[in-house]
């Protein structure tokens, strides 16, 4: 039997990141080593506290770090039309039951990449600061790096501005860290995610577990699709973050194109933008492999285990 991958999640919970958590910890394919927080869907306060509260909802307790609360440039945005006030509104979840790491995002991603006796999977699933960071600090580490898996960006159009995806948008700076970087990297878009979709079905088929945490998912799920109705006119919300779990779990669960992808930094109107060379025009070469499309099926099937799992 093949020992699991080793992977640290990167996020900012937000509801789509719980789910990324809830998946990462339970899937027997990956081993969490270790969460580490950043500023987007809320600030850094209110994601870190989020991230202790899932963990303690599904019993785990890995080691949390906190890490960015501004980007390489600038100043951090939240996201509460989408997520809430607390940037994880819809549910009573537990206080936490342990404290965060006294180490930084930094310090404990490399600390768990130094110690562990395989090569680490890095999974942002917010702005990439932390892991922009990481690399910029620490190139000797590079060769320890299984590969970056990262949610964000889109083949086509954006969701917080015309062409920007918020992840990206939201740190544009260092996401063109990672992507320069030269280490394998595989980005899950909009273009994917959206083909997640946090369906009525689904939820009848989450609620049906009859668990404390599928009930609680289920209260933010219902949230997370009513703030999509307002302000994207979905009637389903998409659970964007846990396909970047999904596809280190199991690469085949999306298809993939090998293709140059550069970030938009200076653009009066396109700044953030993820520009994926589909066609070959302009000569660079590839750096991304781009998932291009989801066995939505496999997916949420993956995703009901976990939470039965957890449960």
């Amino acid at each position: 039997m093949n020992q699991p991958i080793p992977v640290i999640l990167d996020c900012d919970p937000g509801h789509d990141d719980a789910m990324a958590i809830l998946l990462a910890a339970a899937n027997p394919a990956v081993e969490l080593l270790g969460i580490t927080t950043v500023s987007g869907n809320g600030s850094l306060d209110k994601v870190t506290y989020n991230a202790q509260r899932i963990c303690t909802l599904a019993g785990i307790a890995p080691p949390i770090a906190r890490g960015a609360n501004d980007p390489l440039v600038g100043k951090a945005s939240a996201a509460p039309t989408i997520h809430g006030a607390s940037a994880l509104d819809g549910a009573e979840l537990p206080e936490p039951a342990y404290d965060v790491s006294p180490l930084s995002a930094v310090e404990l991603i490399a600390e768990l990449v130094r110690e562990c006796d395989r090569p680490v999977t890095l999974i942002p699933t917010g702005p990439m600061t932390n892991i922009a960071s990481f690399l910029l600090a620490h190139p000797e580490l590079h060769s320890r790096i299984e590969k970056i898996s990262f949610m964000g960006g889109s083949v086509t159009r954006g969701n917080w501005t015309p062409y920007a995806e918020f992840n990206i948008w939201a740190d544009p700076e260092a996401a063109d860290v990672v992507l320069t970087s030269g280490l394998p990297i595989v980005m899950t878009g909009l273009n994917v995610s959206h083909m997640a979709l946090a369906t009525p079905e689904v939820l009848d088929r989450i609620d049906a577990l009859g668990t404390h945490l599928a009930t609680t998912c289920v209260d933010l799920l219902k949230f997370f699709a009513h703030t999509y109705r307002d302000v994207f006119g979905m009637p389903d919300p998409p659970l964007h973050d846990p396909v970047a779990v999904a596809c280190v779990i199991d690469p085949s669960i999306v298809s993939t194109e090998f293709l140059p992808v550069s970030i938009e930094l200076n653009g009066t109107l396109t700044r953030g933008a993820t520009v994926v060379d589909v066609h070959s025009v302009t000569g660079r070469e590839a750096n991304v492999h781009v998932a291009m499309d989801l066995n939505v099926d496999r997916f949420w099937n993956m995703m009901m285990d976990s939470i039965r799992d957890l449960g």
